[in-house]
């Protein structure tokens, strides 16, 4: 910890050191490769990702991930080589192409795995075996044994060790996975003792939580597209209605709100006095109508208390919004100039996707190039990791941060030079084809090292604060309430310094953009822009967030109230908590993605417009690259404020434009 917080005082002192004679700004007149060295360390680190992929290929055992094996060392589906000292090792199990677990639900949740024999089976049970007599008869009609293989067929009655040997009964009716041959059971609920232990003590009400969830799956999946839909109406309104979107977004939030919470208690009402009609003796039925009637008081509350303070909210602003009105038109016009912008979400979930399964197969691979080890305990075989093995799992550990951090790092630069192509360009019509591609190219070309020594940064941070949170998972019920005080106050430090960060990132690469300079010298750079337009920075930030906050609220509540009329209907089987909750989260999870862009491109304009007002001053060989609606609506906001606010002409005025 010691030396993670030492390197992060050198950037601080990097970033910090604003005494320095400030060189003047050249927007893209200049481009040159900076933080060489830094792409040096991040090639190297990516080769060694590279060695251990091919390494974990080529010793990894990829046929025991793909058809695994039995508890005895076995490889399913092959002819496997002994094993020294494991009797029932060594067998030809050519035909026994699936692994069946004698208890699939016995699921050990610190090591996260099945902790249950496995076997080699022809076949999966594909009914159910509700007594001995039935499991030796599927074996006998299916060839398909499933005790351990020192006990006959005979001896499926009276064998000493049934219970260690033989499945569980009832044998679950299960099926084999795609391509993973797993035998897994058909029925989801055998699994709820894994979320059971995991968070809820009382087996039955997550049983009906997870009914519920499978009932309602075509309204989830439903709700999760409109949630998509929306976040895309969303961005073309932004593109061509910025000016009047803020006050709709505005009007259509508190109407929601209110609507919404006015529905959930009606809602409320409606299921208690309908429950109030039922007989005292609660059927199954009854009883989930029970759960419903008390998530819908407690969504009610939560929705009214939601509502007052947004409410407060949005009085105490209301002021400062013809403020973010001005430039999110600036950064309608950018997304009407560089349309592509839209699908920076899309190309970067999908390189997200790509590395993250990439990084988890190569994961699975070294967890198979284990040596096989008798536990001392069960006699069983365990493949374990031992060695420099061990290091190379910490080692891809941390390019799984790193690397991800690169990929949005990579979007954040490419969507910075495309908004400073667009600003610094004073005739539109000679803007590149295509803006996103020619900042790609740029980003590819010239800046791969800075945004790696940005996106390291990012992980130095991160890496401490999830070891924290797994020590803080891992103790949790053990450890005293100083000491999880603690641990709570030190995640919460870490949070808010990679909050911080990420923004003097994003900043950073903004004037890598512009001048084409090292990391720490834009961060340097930047960080002083900022800070001279304090006051701005934070009024802009304040109410564009804030307004971005309230679009993404917009999509969260109409979906949410679409989901509650929709299951509404489904009121007599279907629980509401955790449907409800995944679609929330989901359409949140979307929306922050779509807006997220938007709240980049407005970044990047204030800081493009705060170092156009400081270096240019409308004068003959200086004039300003800002558009002309911004510069009207300073110039009328100037006006304004020395008619009307005389005393707030610190605020307002900053040479030679203030906002």
């Amino acid at each position: 910890m010691l030396v993670q917080f030492t390197l992060l005082s050198k950037v601080f002192c990097c970033v910090l050191d604003v005494t320095q004679k400030q060189r003047e700004w050249k927007p893209l007149e200049e481009r040159s490769c900076t933080d060489i060295p830094w792409l040096i360390i991040f090639t190297l680190f990516c080769f060694g990702m590279a060695f251990i992929a091919c390494f974990s290929v080529a010793t990894g055992a990829g046929s025991r991930l793909i058809s695994g094996y039995d508890s005895y060392g076995n490889t399913c589906g092959k002819n496997n080589n002994k094993i020294e000292g494991v009797e029932l090792s060594g067998r030809d199990q050519t035909k026994n192409k699936y692994v069946f677990f004698l208890d699939p639900c016995n699921i050990d949740i610190l090591n996260r795995k099945i902790r249950s024999m496995a076997l080699c089976v022809s076949q999966c049970p594909d009914i159910e075996l509700k007594t001995y007599d039935d499991v030796r008869r599927f074996a006998l009609q299916n060839g398909s044994a499933l005790c351990s293989y020192d006990i006959p067929l005979s001896k499926y009655k009276s064998h000493p060790e049934l219970t260690t040997k033989c499945p569980k009964l009832p044998v679950p009716a299960s099926k084999s996975l795609p391509i993973f041959n797993r035998c897994t059971p058909t029925d989801i609920s055998c699994f709820t003792h894994f979320s059971t232990a995991a968070f809820v003590a009382d087996n039955s009400t997550l049983q009906s939580v997870v009914a519920g969830v499978m009932a309602s799956k075509e309204i989830i999946m439903g709700l999760c597209v409109l949630a998509l839909v929306l976040s895309m109406i969303l961005m073309v309104a932004i593109r061509y209605i910025s000016v009047v979107l803020v006050w709709i977004i505005t009007v259509l939030v508190v109407l929601v709100s209110i609507g919404g919470t006015g529905v959930l208690w009606w809602l409320y009402a409606d299921h208690r006095m309908n429950l109030s009609d039922l007989t005292s003796t609660l059927t199954p039925q009854q009883q989930v109508a029970t759960g419903n009637v008390q998530a819908l008081l407690v969504y009610a509350i939560g929705a009214t208390i939601f509502t007052v303070v947004l409410l407060l909210l949005m009085f105490f602003m209301r002021k400062r919004v013809a403020l973010t009105i001005a430039l999110f038109h600036v950064a309608g016009k950018v997304f009407i100039h560089l349309p592509l912008l839209t699908l920076q979400p899309f190309w970067t979930f999908l390189s997200l996707m790509l590395f993250w399964v990439s990084w988890l197969a190569v994961f699975l691979f070294l967890g198979t190039a284990g040596s096989p080890v008798q536990n001392e305990v069960t006699g069983l075989v365990e493949y374990r990791i031992s060695g420099p093995l061990q290091y190379m799992v910490w080692y891809h550990a941390v390019g799984l941060i790193w690397i991800s951090q690169f990929i949005l790092a990579c979007q954040q630069m490419t969507i910075s030079g495309a908004v400073v192509t667009y600003y610094f360009t004073r005739n539109k019509s000679q803007l590149p084809l295509t803006p996103i591609i020619s900042s790609m190219v740029r980003l590819a070309r010239y800046h791969l090292g800075t945004v790696a020594k940005g996106s390291f940064i990012i992980t130095l941070v991160e890496i401490p604060r999830l070891v924290l949170t797994y020590i803080h998972n891992q103790l949790k019920g053990k450890e005293n309430a100083c000491a999880r005080c603690m641990l709570k106050a030190c995640i919460c430090c870490l949070w808010c310094l990679q909050k911080c960060l990420t923004y003097l990132n994003q900043n950073a690469y903004t004037a890598t953009a512009i001048n084409s300079t090292s990391f720490c010298t834009s961060a340097r750079d930047a960080f002083a822009i900022l800070v001279e337009n304090a006051l701005r920075v934070a009024t802009i930030n304040t109410v564009g967030d804030f307004v971005l906050f309230l679009g993404k609220v917009l999509v969260v509540s109409f979906t949410a109230f679409v989901g509650v009329l929709s299951l509404n209907y489904q009121r007599d089987y279907t629980v509401w908590v955790l449907p409800l909750l995944i679609v929330c989260l989901f359409a949140w999870l979307v929306a922050h993605c779509f807006l997220s862009v938007f709240e980049v491109v407005v970044d990047v304009l204030f800081l493009c417009f705060a170092v156009d007002t400081k270096h240019n001053d409308g004068s003959p060989g200086r004039e300003f690259y800002m558009d002309k609606a911004l510069m009207e609506f300073v110039e009328d906001s100037r006006k304004t404020a020395g008619q009307k606010r005389p005393e707030d002409t610190a605020y307002i005025h900053f040479p030679p434009f203030g906002l």
